[in-house]
């Protein structure tokens, strides 16, 4: 008997929201790494103050592309030029479906001469399969998914460690670890440095605005290679950064991590969702939040919405080129941060001392219930936004949340989000009984960091401050 597919389970549902609103999954976890090493609060400092070591080398899939036609997939996969994209060299990786909406993003690494790897979440790593193994290509794809939630005592194995040494003080850590002096590798750049007496590759990135590389190499020296890393760290103030915290980066930097993926309807998507098994991440994902809609495709969000709108080039042919043409020649959303009212959000904590249901939970430091996260941005009772990714930052003394706002918003305009789910709450593991709050919030820029704005590369994250 052949699996279901995706396109069978929609068959037998009302519509993919009721569906995803009440999925049993709940919220992504971020698997293996220790939820803290110090406490949240001080890790997040460390990234600003002194360095930080995240490890990376669990909650994304690795996907490896290789072939003489590799380039010539995911070219026309991929809303961004190909033109100049040399070995060594990484890039932003956000695929659209045919209607020009946003299916996952991640980053290419560009390894060796017709061999690349994609490091990101499902979504896209599923697109791109899907068209190596249908799409006529000379390619063989490999995959090493993310490390289970929850191993059951079962040994994890990657294809590889990956870590990142960021902050401030990251440049003299990776002197150190190197021996000597480091040749200056430009931003999403490749080279090699020198760990524990090995050559390790290593990738100029920012993750927490300053300076820093994210380093990979084979799993089985993993533990040796940390243990350099915080060697070398310890007078640098280098703290090791666990789940809790690791997420919340992304609220100072700017990175929305999980729109819904555009593939539940279209007809020219449908094979797409024929080939996609019902127990994948598409089928079984959860929609959570106080935006609510029927139409699967109002929680669509295109390139332009978050922040990649200057990658977008039509130099080349590729899926959803003719719908994002005609997206470009009109106003689009964009990509803001909200700051939350203090006094609101003190509100919402105190309903949980009280008698009756209280306010929907705000979980710190990353208050997230489920996989991709809607909440209503309201201005004079009209939906102007959403609200897509939210936490407390220790650094800026605030909740956060990034999200869309319609392109008349401006930045310093006051806003409302609504807080909590509709009618008591969903039937989702990690929704609780309780009522809505409206919260305040100031539209502000993203990112909202003033020292990621004026210290990251130009680029995505910048393309809308």
């Amino acid at each position: 008997m052949a699996e279901k597919s995706l396109e069978d389970l929609l068959r037998t549902v009302e519509n993919p929201v009721a569906m995803l609103r009440n999925s049993q999954i709940g919220a992504y976890i971020y698997p293996i790494v220790s939820a803290e090493y110090s406490n949240w609060r001080d890790e997040q400092r460390a990234w600003r103050e002194t360095a930080v070591l995240y490890d990376q080398s669990h909650h994304m899939v690795n996907a490896y592309i290789e072939g003489r036609d590799a380039l010539k997939l995911l070219s026309h996969l991929g809303t961004n030029s190909y033109s100049k994209f040399p070995v060594n060299r990484a890039k932003q990786f956000a695929p659209c479906s045919y209607d020009g909406y946003v299916i996952g993003d991640g980053i290419l690494f560009h390894l060796e001469e017709n061999r690349l790897a994609f490091v990101g979440r499902a979504p896209a790593a599923n697109w791109i399969r899907f068209h190596a193994e249908t799409g006529g290509y000379d390619v063989k794809f490999e995959i090493d998914d993310r490390s289970p939630s929850n191993p059951k005592g079962k040994a994890v194995v990657r294809t590889c460690y990956r870590y990142q040494i960021q902050g401030p003080n990251a440049p003299q850590i990776i002197e150190k670890m190197n021996g000597g002096p480091v040749q200056e590798i430009k931003f999403f750049n490749m080279d090699v440095i020198n760990i524990a007496g090995r050559k390790v590759r290593a990738l100029r990135h920012g993750m927490a605005g300053a300076p820093g590389l994210e380093v990979w190499g084979p799993y089985e020296e993993r533990e040796e290679i940390r243990a350099a890393i915080v060697a070398a760290g310890k007078d640098f103030g280098l703290r090791e950064v666990g789940a809790r915290a690791y997420s919340t980066n992304a609220l100072e930097s700017g990175w929305i991590p999980s729109p819904l993926p555009a593939v539940y309807t279209g007809e020219k998507m449908k094979p797409y969702r024929q080939w996609l098994p019902a127990t994948g991440w598409e089928a079984t994902a959860s929609i959570g939040g106080s935006f609510e809609s029927k139409n699967i495709e109002d929680y669509y969000l295109s390139p332009y919405a978050l922040g990649y709108g200057p990658f977008v080039k039509f130099d080349h042919d590729f899926i959803g080129r003719e719908a994002l043409e005609k997206m470009a020649a009109k106003p689009q959303r964009k990509k803001v941060t909200f700051a939350w009212d203090s006094q609101d959000v003190l509100r919402a904590f105190a309903s949980m001392f009280e008698q009756g249901d209280p306010y929907k939970y705000i979980d710190l430091p990353q208050s997230n219930f489920a996989s991709a996260s809607y909440d209503k941005v309201l201005s004079d009772g009209k939906t102007v936004g959403l609200s897509m990714f939210s936490g407390y930052s220790y650094n800026e003394r605030t909740m956060l949340s990034l999200g869309v706002a319609d392109a008349d918003v401006e930045s310093g305009t006051e806003v409302t989000i609504v807080w909590g789910e509709a009618g008591g709450g969903s039937k989702k593991p990690t929704v609780e009984r309780h009522k809505q709050i409206e919260i305040r919030a100031v539209v502000s820029p993203a990112p909202y960091s003033k020292v990621v704005r004026e210290t990251y590369a130009k680029g995505w994250r910048m393309a809308q401050v």
